[in-house]
């Protein structure tokens, strides 16, 4: 298998965990290269639900080396947590196969308390949507060169130092700005101290592993967290994430160069969903909204709350191919259009009078587009059974057909259920 970068077409929750554990099988190391654990992926194996939110989907194949790369802005107790449970249910999660960047960044209590603090004070229509688990607050630490990196946790000294210098400037915030109790500095290093003690033996060089894969013949495998319509830069700002989700971060997250990135498969839910707030312009507010809400099972992994529903965007999945250089997608929850007699396909906006193909640029621009659709028939038949392209509907299958003449990009992979075995892979 090539080196494989794996990243979401939309506004995340596309499914990237399956097709992550599903390619893993071929892959000698998994990384994961950007955000933290605001992401969630859900994986389904033999009927048993796993859920992980930093440690990359292989972990679930014995022997694979799993990876968290320098781009990834890391909490200890989640990924603690993450780990105790999977030891528990027999998972190998020792340091031998699981890795964190010593340059990863750390995220620490008093991001988290600030992450909560300004969105209390945002009005409704303001509000971002985040999940105030702190991951904005550490890139803001990291770009303003005060962030404390993994490697920081065996350097109690330096752990302490930049503990007391990331809380003089937040507890004014704290106490002058939100109302709120400052923290104390030498309380939060004892609490960390710990933590340090527990998460330093899997501290390493990434990019050497990556490195060493590739000379010994195995692939790597990126994996990415969110979606591109969420990218800091791209994305729907100020409606994103605080990291670049698109492909090319790839490299620069996980540290290595951009040739070592092969292919660029980009996983695409059979509609569009998002979670928070932010436009969206091919969103149901309707019965059919509901079905596919209710059918699709659409809560978030990583804070349950519901998914808006809407049809299949093929303006946003243009704009994500040109972006990311996709070499063909992965479609995923195909079964859940399953029982629909018309389906749409909003295959350009309306925007100040013109025609667009891809989005348009300004601050809040997607709020104002309208969505002009195809319809195709449906299908009634139950294709959860499906393993061949050929099993599947012809009106499944013309639905394929008209997203790859849409989008230029091929569909690979079809995802008709949510365990491992329900694919097929053309």
């Amino acid at each position: 298998m090539s080196n494989t970068v794996i990243v979401g077409t939309q506004w995340g929750d596309e499914g990237k965990g399956k097709i992550v554990d599903m390619l893993a099988e071929k892959a000698g190391a998994i990384v994961r290269f950007q955000g933290g654990n605001n992401a969630g992926h859900t994986l389904v194996v033999d009927g048993e639900q796993c859920i992980l939110h930093l440690i990359p989907s292989g972990i679930l194949h014995p022997g694979k080396k799993c990876l968290i790369g320098n781009g990834v802005v890391l909490d200890p107790e989640v990924f603690l947590k993450e780990i105790d449970g999977l030891a528990a249910k027999g998972v190998d999660v020792s340091p031998e196969r699981m890795m964190i960047s010593k340059k990863a960044q750390i995220i620490m209590p008093y991001h988290k308390q600030l992450d909560n603090c300004r969105e209390s004070m945002k009005s409704a229509e303001s509000k971002i949507g985040t999940t105030g688990r702190g991951i904005g607050p550490c890139y803001e630490d990291k770009m303003s060169r005060v962030g404390i990196r993994a490697s920081d946790l065996a350097d109690p000294e330096l752990l302490r130092s930049k503990i007391e210098v990331g809380l003089q400037e937040k507890n004014v915030l704290f106490e002058k700005l939100f109302n709120a109790e400052p923290l104390d500095a030498e309380k939060v290093y004892q609490d960390m101290l710990p933590i340090a003690e527990r998460v330093k033996p899997y501290l390493g060089d990434v990019s050497s592993v990556i490195q060493d894969e590739n000379k010994n013949g195995r692939s790597v495998l990126f994996e990415g967290a969110q979606g591109v319509h969420l990218d800091i830069d791209h994305g729907t700002y100020p409606f994103v994430t605080s990291s670049n989700v698109v492909s090319g971060n790839a490299a620069a997250g996980a540290g290595c160069g951009p040739r070592h990135l092969e292919r660029i498969t980009g996983i695409c839910k059979a509609y569009t969903t998002r979670v928070g707030s932010g436009p969206f312009p091919t969103e149901l507010q309707d019965e059919i909204g509901d079905t596919l809400q209710s059918n699709g099972h659409e809560f978030g992994a990583t804070t349950g709350r519901k998914r808006r529903c809407g049809w299949l965007d093929m303006v946003v999945l243009r704009e994500t191919a040109r972006l990311c250089d996709l070499t063909d997608f992965a479609l995923t929850k195909l079964d859940v259009l399953s029982g629909l007699k018309e389906i749409k396909i909003c295959v350009s906006y309306k925007y100040r009078g013109e025609t667009v193909e891809y989005p348009p640029q300004e601050q809040n621009s997607m709020a104002e587009v309208t969505p002009v659709y195809e319809s195709m028939p449906g299908w009634d038949e139950d294709i959860t059974t499906a393993r061949n392209y050929e099993d599947l509907p012809e009106a499944a299958r013309n639905y394929i057909s008209r997203i790859e003449e849409l989008s230029g990009v091929k569909v690979a992979i079809v995802s008709v259920g949510p365990d491992r075995a329900q694919t097929i892979v053309r």
